[in-house]
């Protein structure tokens, strides 16, 4: 899973080459357009959590149950 392609292989190359200094300004360059990259990402709408639960019905007996197995043995005294 760990493949490359023939083009990050030529980048990595062609880097290993380069001066120190020109290695600080390659990756100087390369985090500017990640971050451009990154907040084009944020830009996407979000998706709408409106309407998830519409096709769940959960009446109010099997709350009062879901609460009673929550809080049943609620305080315990060695606790």
């Amino acid at each position: 899973m760990n493949e490359k392609t023939p083009e990050l292989e030529q980048a990595i190359a062609l880097a290993v080459n380069l001066l120190p200094l020109d290695k600080v300004r390659l990756v100087e360059r390369v985090m500017a357009t990640l971050e451009d990259d990154l907040a084009q990402g944020e830009k996407r709408p979000k998706r709408s959590l409106y309407g998830l639960w519409s096709d769940v019905n959960i009446s109010a007996e099997d709350i009062n149950e879901a609460r009673q197995e929550m809080w049943g043995k609620f305080p315990r005294e060695d606790v």
